[in-house]
């Protein structure tokens, strides 16, 4: 079995929830698409990252069925893990920095696949959806305070690979940051935590805790 280490990112303040996250430091292992696809199918987390260069950064995202050019949370662990100035992905150089208890990274919302912001109109509503048939990558959301930018969100990635809920989504909420044009505090899923912030010509900084689980 390939070595690998499980991150938790985008936790709670005392390290609660988190999305898990597969690592495969040693990228080289296993250098065909159809290898990494399958590693990432058997562990079954929302994404596993191969590292094929630890020192520039350079890394490949998997989900359960497909292959990502960007994806938010696996940044996210991936800079907390490799401890470096940037991220080279297949959509573009990913900025990262660490502040305090957080990892950011800054990308851009047109890299990640679009998702379906579907706004309802009370943090209630967003807890009592159903898992909705697959289809389509929805992404449902709430106001909890919308005076200081808190959200409730849930994420539900409708690819049919076993992945129902994505319990945290940097991707999405860096397009919902874009088209709200405000920073936001996000909970989503079980209570993952995910801050984010609008930059200068279109950019989005999405951070959160990030935890070695093994």
């Amino acid at each position: 079995m390939t070595d690998y280490d499980v991150v938790r990112v985008f936790c709670g303040p005392r390290g609660e929830h988190g999305n898990e996250l597969g690592v495969v430091r040693e990228g080289s292992v296993l250098p065909e698409r159809s290898e990494r696809q399958a590693l990432a199918a058997k562990l079954g987390f929302s994404e596993t990252v191969f590292v094929d260069d630890p020192e520039r950064g350079i890394i490949d995202i998997y989900t359960p069925s497909v292959r990502l050019p960007f994806a938010g949370h696996p940044c996210v662990g991936a800079a907390w893990l490799l401890d470096v100035p940037e991220l080279v992905t297949p959509a573009g150089v990913v900025g990262t920095r660490l502040d305090g208890e957080f990892t950011w990274i800054e990308a851009r919302p047109e890299w990640p696949e679009p998702r379906t912001l579907r706004r309802y109109a009370t943090a209630a509503e967003v807890d009592a959806l159903p898992v909705p048939e697959p289809g389509e990558w929805i992404y449902a959301w709430a106001w909890e305070d919308e005076a200081a930018g808190r959200v409730r969100a849930r994420g539900f990635p409708g690819r049919g690979d076993g992945m129902e809920e994505d319990e945290a989504t940097g991707a999405a909420a860096l397009q919902l940051t874009a088209q709200l044009g405000r920073a936001l505090n996000i909970v989503q899923g079980a209570g993952s935590q995910l801050l984010t912030a609008p930059q200068p010509e279109g950019w989005v900084e999405v951070g959160g805790r990030v935890f070695l689980q093994r």
